[in-house]
């Protein structure tokens, strides 16, 4: 209620303005300023009414990891990586890096990250699928155009998830962390990974030095995904989930940046394009996320 009497506010202040800015020109950019205020405010409480599953006001855990294809497919994961890490400072939201694996020569081969703020999770669970790069490879001396792969996915965060783990379903394994973290991380057996039996779904984290705090990580991210889990499997979709994860490639794709013979970041869910590919990999996903939802919720009804 708060931000639609705000809403209201900001119309009555631009119809002022409007009147004012038509018998003198000095007040037109403040009439500009305001009305991108207005428009952007009006976009995001848009977004708002349209999440509302239980889970979307809460924080989310997503998962970055790269297809087939080495070098180039880790590098577009931390790309991608970056673009979310933007988007999230754009929003005002925090995150924390519960695992990272760099890839060996450059870019990354996984990474979980914790997204806290208001409607993480609903905002940032239509991103989950295959992206796809096409651009002149930096890594190829030929500097021959190549196209890579790299699947999202996004768990609801809940501190108190209905999910019984029974202590006896859990394979829990320690090794030494490959990560950062430099000389002592390597030299102890931080890094704890956890194999929930019933389900095969296995978690880890290396991340932090202290054995107990990865372990900590790890249960906060198979919790997620257990819940994630039984979620889908109640509403029939977990045979979708997993054909998405095992092709990560051609005719799953959610979204193309394409750099190389042209630039445009397409949407193939909603048609919409964006021909300043530097922005979109900059953070700038608003729009994509709000005409998915938009979509969605006209096909929902």
């Amino acid at each position: 209620m708060e931000d639609l009497q705000e809403l209201e506010s900001m119309a009555k202040d631009l119809e002022v303005l409007k009147e004012l800015a038509s018998e003198d020109p000095d007040f037109s950019r403040e009439y500009d300023e305001t009305l991108k205020k207005f428009e952007k405010k009006l976009a995001d409480f848009e977004m708002e009414l349209l999440l509302d599953e239980p889970e979307d006001a809460g924080n989310a855990i997503l998962e970055i990891h790269p297809g087939a294809g080495g070098t180039e497919s880790h590098d577009w994961a931390e790309m991608l990586m970056r673009m979310y890490l933007r988007w999230i400072e754009r929003r005002g939201f925090k995150y924390e890096i519960l695992d990272l694996l760099p890839g060996e020569e450059a870019g990354i081969k996984s990474v979980s990250i914790l997204v806290k703020g208001p409607y993480a999770y609903g905002l940032l669970k239509n991103e989950v699928g295959v992206h796809r790069l096409v651009r002149i490879s930096p890594f190829d001396a030929s500097h021959r155009r190549h196209t890579s792969f790299a699947s999202v996915f996004v768990y609801p965060e809940k501190e108190e998830i209905q999910v019984e783990i029974r202590p006896e379903d859990l394979k829990i394994e320690t090794m030494r962390s490959s990560g950062a973290g430099g000389q002592h991380v390597n030299k102890t057996e931080s890094a704890v990974r956890i194999t929930h039996i019933p389900t095969g779904i296995t978690v880890m984290a290396r991340n932090e030095r202290s054995q107990h705090r990865n372990k900590e990580m790890a249960m906060k991210i198979l919790r997620a995904k257990l819940y994630r889990y039984y979620m889908e499997k109640e509403r029939e979709k977990m045979k979708q989930l997993e054909e998405q994860k095992t092709d990560i490639a051609w005719g799953h794709q959610i979204r193309s940046y394409i750099l190389h013979p042209y630039r445009l970041v397409k949407d193939h869910r909603t048609g919409l394009e964006h021909t300043n590919p530097d922005a979109v990999l900059d953070g700038d996903i608003d729009e994509f996320i709000r005409q998915y939802l938009l979509k969605s919720k006209r096909v929902g009804a």
